[in-house]
């Protein structure tokens, strides 16, 4: 399960720096200032997490016989689709209807890291 988590999160890493560059280059005069921050937003927390995912492998190894840990990770990888996704898509597309999406990836991504320091304070 740690590989996963591993391999998973530096698949994501790889496509944060992809959809960063992306984003500065190819829908700089696409797109408006405020959906390019909304694009840029989707970015910076798609980083976070697919680093948090990182670190979310390198704690199964670790721990790993703990349960809260690795759902601690789906719980990012669900708010990435959810939150950073949800995004992406409103930003090129404009639909609007997509924010409504957005914050159920921001309660997956607060979830995750409760879960995390609950893992990692009840372990022994």
């Amino acid at each position: 399960m740690p590989k996963i988590f591993l391999v998973t999160g530096v698949i994501n890493i790889l496509i944060c720096i992809a959809l960063g560059a992306f984003g500065a280059h190819g829908l700089k005069h696409a797109l408006s200032g405020d959906m390019l921050a909304v694009f840029h937003t989707g970015v910076q927390y798609h980083f976070y997490h697919a680093f948090g995912m990182v670190i979310t492998g390198m704690l199964l190894l670790h721990y790993p016989k703990s349960r809260f840990i690795p759902i601690s990770g789906w719980l990012m990888m669900a708010g990435i689709v959810l939150f950073s996704v949800s995004l992406y898509v409103l930003s090129i597309t404009g639909v609007r209807a997509l924010a409504m999406i957005t914050p159920f990836g921001g309660v997956a991504f607060m979830t995750a890291w409760g879960m995390m320091a609950y893992a990692i304070w009840k372990e022994k």
